[in-house]
């Protein structure tokens, strides 16, 4: 498997070019790249505005089966794949999303791929990067400030403060802030009421970001942001507190796709960052479009499972932005499946062909899924030291009653050399214009039933419940002209059903839905949906305890 390295000793001894050599090979002038040192930039808008009449290459996205503690890869692969895609000799470049500092500093770690499959350079990427985060925080958070502030002077809009539908958000995991009660200390700070934060990522002001075509869709979008109700239940947007342009204006930088470089000099797109438990899991749809403009190969990603982030990724990004994937890859581990298959963590380096074969069956729901949007896949076997070949074939056999192709890969390893045959396999799927793309449910379904349509054939569950007042709120949505949305799931990455401990593929479970979020530019309905959290809590040792600097000043226990 290569050196026995940590994925940030093989980032930092990394021999990175200077950014604009990697802009100058898409054809990006210098004067086009707004440089953050000498190894990141932002692409210009005037650039991006000049590709618009350029055809398309061809969209990759990766995938992977429902997440577990032993670990898949998807960024690590899709990382690997761009660079194998280009070692045979296809022009191809990655677009992925940011990482949370969140769950950085949680128990996820830096999300920046692995071993000799990186961005660079990782630590930036994983700290601060180019401030994108920090720039929607802030935007958010001035509307929120806007929003109180207009109640204050005598609210002209007659907000009723009792339906404020707008929380504030922080890019950091802080249970503590889930409930707040806001506006304490006398008159002079305002009225008194009931709020809360979200996590940054799951922000309508990143899922905007995300979605926009430019800074004028940007600045519609936000001005359709509701924020909450009068008392006669009629909307107040974003644009009547005259809130728009100013966030607008915070944003205008965090637009700009940022460009950096794989371990080996291939250029990465990597910006925005919703979350896809919580959010829609995709990176931004200008990073997209661009990359698909400069490319003959764009490899994408989206968050988790493609329970949550394939479907997110086919049916609110693809049908919003106009995309047309040409084919898939679903990333799998011989111990994941071993961990749907009923083995514990601590067992999982030893052989158990049985327990790959029966957790094989979240795979397989997987790969049916995928077929339902018209996307051909393949399966990347992302290959572990304590993985027996008897196990990676039974994977392979497995994936061969579904007329798809299991490719085992060692990139993590050997970068590159250890991909090339998945690599000739996406091109050969792309290239011989097998997708016929199509969405999961069409606009006019109504809500209620777009959502019972995603539980049944996706997660393979018996039905989707709500309580009446829920089932209302989806009326309601579709009365005030919200109806064409589509829908955004909120729910654990962990399981096709709600219960994070029902692992390999449940059926005839049932979905509770028991809160629903209009989120209007965005321009998609959130359902949240069990127990899930829009802001999540450090765990008991979170991997901050272990992150610091060491003697010579470098960042240490950030993986």
């Amino acid at each position: 498997m290569g050196d026995v390295k940590s994925d940030i000793e093989i980032a930092r001894a990394a021999k990175a070019e200077p950014i604009v050599e990697i802009g100058e090979k898409l054809g990006i002038p210098p004067g086009d790249l707004l440089p953050f040192g000498h190894d990141k930039a932002k692409i210009s808008e005037r650039f991006i505005a000049s590709l618009k009449d350029r055809p398309n290459g061809h969209l990759i996205l990766v995938t992977a089966i429902s997440p577990t503690p032993a670990g898949e890869g998807k960024t690590t692969t899709t990382v690997g794949l761009g660079d194998g895609l280009n070692r045979i000799g296809r022009k191809a470049i990655i677009c992925i999303r940011e990482p949370s500092l969140g769950p950085c500093f949680g128990m996820k770690g830096g999300a920046a791929g692995g071993g000799y499959a990186q961005v660079i350079p990782m630590e930036d990427i994983n700290l601060h990067f180019t401030g994108d985060f920090h720039a929607i925080t802030a935007a958010h958070n001035l509307l929120a400030a806007m929003i109180d502030n207009h109640i204050y002077w005598g609210n002209e809009q007659n907000i009723d403060i009792r339906r404020i539908a707008y929380r504030r958000v922080i890019d950091m995991n802080d249970r503590a802030l889930r409930s707040i009660v806001s506006s304490l200390g006398g008159v002079a700070n305002g009225y008194p009421r009931e709020a809360g934060f979200d996590i940054t990522v799951a922000s309508e002001v990143m899922a905007i970001l995300c979605l926009a075509d430019d800074l004028a869709d940007l600045e519609r979008r936000l001005g359709n942001i509701v924020i909450g109700y009068r008392r006669d239940k009629s909307p107040v947007t974003a644009a009547d507190i005259k809130a728009a342009g100013a966030m607008t204006v915070l944003l205008r930088q965090a637009m700009q796709p940022n460009l950096v470089q794989t371990l080996e000099n291939n250029p990465a797109l990597i910006h925005g960052g919703p979350f896809a438990n919580i959010a829609h899991g995709c990176n931004s749809v200008i990073a997209t479009k661009t990359a698909l403009k400069l490319a003959d190969f764009v490899v994408t990603e989206a968050g988790f499972g493609a329970d949550l982030g394939a479907e997110k990724f086919f049916d609110v990004k693809c049908r919003k932005a106009g995309l047309k994937p040409s084919a898939a890859v679903v990333v799998a581990t011989v111990r994941a499946l071993k961990h749907h298959g009923g083995v514990a963590k601590e067992d999982l380096n030893k052989e158990n062909v049985e327990a790959v074969i029966k957790g094989a069956a979240n795979l397989g729901r997987h790969l049916r899924n995928l077929a339902k949007f018209g996307v051909p896949a393949v399966v990347g076997i992302n290959r572990f030291g304590s993985d027996t070949m008897a196990e990676i074939e039974a994977i392979q056999k497995y994936c061969k009653e579904f007329g798809v192709e299991a490719v085992l890969c060692e990139h993590w390893g050997k970068g590159s050399a250890g991909i090339e045959e998945l690599a000739r396999r996406v091109a050969e799927l792309a290239e011989g214009e097998h997708a016929q793309f199509r969405t999961l449910y069409p606009d006019d379904m109504p809500l209620w039933e777009k959502v019972r349509t995603i539980c049944r054939e996706i997660y393979g569950a018996e039905d989707a419940i709500a309580d009446k007042a829920v089932r209302a709120q989806f009326a309601d949505y579709e009365k005030a002209g919200y109806g064409r949305f589509p829908i955004c799931m909120a729910k654990t990455q962990y399981s096709f059903s709600t219960d994070p401990n029902l692992r390999g593929a449940p059926s005839h479970h049932v979905v509770p839905v028991r809160e629903v979020r209009l989120a209007a530019g965005a321009e998609f309905i959130v359902a949240v949906c069990g127990e899930i959290m829009t802001m999540p809590g450090l765990p008991k040792k979170p991997a901050a305890e272990v992150i610091g600097l060491n003697e010579a000043g470098e960042v240490v226990g950030l993986f």
